[in-house]
């Protein structure tokens, strides 16, 4: 008996329920899913010869197709960027449908490992959450090299809802395509979102979810959101948990930074003594490429830092490892970001630091907007304890960002060294 978990085996489904419904539009193509699933059986035949996963970058048209493929085939998929230089290939992997490189935002990437049941854990958690299925559309404007883009594939799959796939972002193109289109679910994450309220586009009636991760968003960003009428939907997830794990609806009430929520049915999560979140459930990785990343009892420990409320809601409140020490003082780079970004004049902020003969770290803030640094200096006086306060402000055209839209910390550390001298 065939897998009932996988990719191929929902789109399998979709077209024999749904065979005319609309299943991929892109770029002023469309296919219902009969025609997405017969393209998938071609492909196959197409695919080099061999157990081992296929690596494959492009653009998010063949990303998507071999995503298909490769499960037909019941083959591993590894999708990468396209400046990224291919790996060497690794040996068959029995049980994982896909390899996704974390974002490296740190520094070194590394290749996380899911199966079938990962993912699939995943899709049918979303769509239960945010529901979704057939006759919707996803509006999909993220990297599928990354696991948000993959995601969208599986649960829009298996939910039978139509995807509007973009190669990339582009606001001009997304706010078009919201006017075109009842786009009922999109994902972005917050730089994308604060372009759109940039450029005034204002969500249509049609769109009850705008899934937004993939980096930290302040409360001044979510309030004008809010306000323009985005029915946002904060969550927390990572590679490691095949996408979204945490889920803040409307319906839950008031947000407050770095809320995200109550985890995915059927899964756990704590706080390490380090402060650490710790998750265990079923979309947690099978590991990383080199063998770690799940201990023995099945929990993965992450580098977020975070906290649980009486009612088992998540805050994350930031990355272990940016934390700073400022006269002593742990100074965690997030909460600086956040209260600086509710200053007249900042569209985009990053804080690092930089080593400091007084107070062992330097506070450094990096600015986009048309604030002074005069007027940025006075707003942390007011609001920030000293220790927190930036001794540094530089005025950048665009902050350092991945695809994903998390800020690349070591180059943050550069930029700010440069300005220094």
């Amino acid at each position: 008996m065939a897998d009932q978990n996988t990719l191929a085996h929902h789109l399998k489904k979709a077209a024999e329920a749904y065979p005319q419904a609309l299943a991929v539009r892109y770029a002023g193509q469309a296919w219902s899913f009969a025609e997405w699933r017969e393209a998938a059986q071609a492909l196959v035949k197409t695919l080099p010869a061999g157990p081992s996963p296929l690596i494959l970058s492009g653009d998010s048209l063949s990303l998507a197709r071999h995503a298909f493929a490769c499960s037909v085939a019941d083959r591993a998929f590894w999708p990468l960027a396209r400046d990224v230089p291919l790996p060497e290939t690794p040996a068959a992997l029995p049980g994982i449908a896909l390899i996704i490189s974390t974002s490296g935002s740190e520094g070194q990437s590394r290749p996380v490992l899911l199966g079938n049941a990962q993912l699939d854990a995943a899709a049918a958690a979303s769509n239960s959450r945010l529901p979704l299925g057939p006759g919707d559309l996803w509006l999909n404007c993220l990297p599928l090299c990354h696991i948000g883009g993959q995601a969208i594939l599986w649960r829009c799959t298996r939910a039978a809802a139509g995807m509007l796939l973009h190669d990339g972002f582009d606001a001009a193109a997304v706010a078009k395509d919201l006017e075109r289109f009842p786009i009922s679910h999109i994902s972005l994450v917050p730089t994308m979102l604060a372009r759109l309220l940039e450029l005034g586009i204002k969500p249509p009636a049609s769109l009850r979810v705008a899934l937004i991760g993939g980096a930290a968003r302040t409360q001044t960003l979510h309030d004008r959101a809010i306000a323009a009428g985005w029915p946002l939907c904060p969550s927390y997830g990572m590679s490691e948990t095949a996408a979204q794990f945490a889920t803040h609806t409307p319906a839950d009430g008031p947000w407050h930074e770095g809320l995200v929520g109550g985890p995915m049915s059927g899964h756990e999560v704590e706080i390490s003594a380090e402060g650490r979140i710790r998750i265990r459930g079923p979309q947690v990785m099978v590991g990383y490429l080199d063998g770690s990343g799940v201990d023995a009892a099945g929990w993965l420990t992450s580098g977020d830092l975070g906290e649980i409320d009486g009612e088992g809601r998540l805050t994350v409140t930031g990355r272990a490892d940016d934390m700073l020490i400022s006269g002593g003082i742990k100074v965690h780079p997030l909460a600086v970001e956040s209260c600086l970004a509710a200053c007249p004049g900042v569209r985009d902020v990053a804080v690092t630091g930089l080593p400091d003969p007084v107070w062992g770290q330097r506070i450094v803030a990096l600015v986009v907007g048309t604030v002074s640094p005069d007027t940025l200096f006075d707003h942390a006086r007011l609001h920030l304890p000293a220790a927190a306060r930036p001794r540094q402000i530089g005025i950048l055209d665009r902050l350092p960002r991945n695809a994903a839209g998390k800020l690349e910390r070591a180059t943050l550390r550069r930029l700010a060294a440069e300005a220094e001298t």
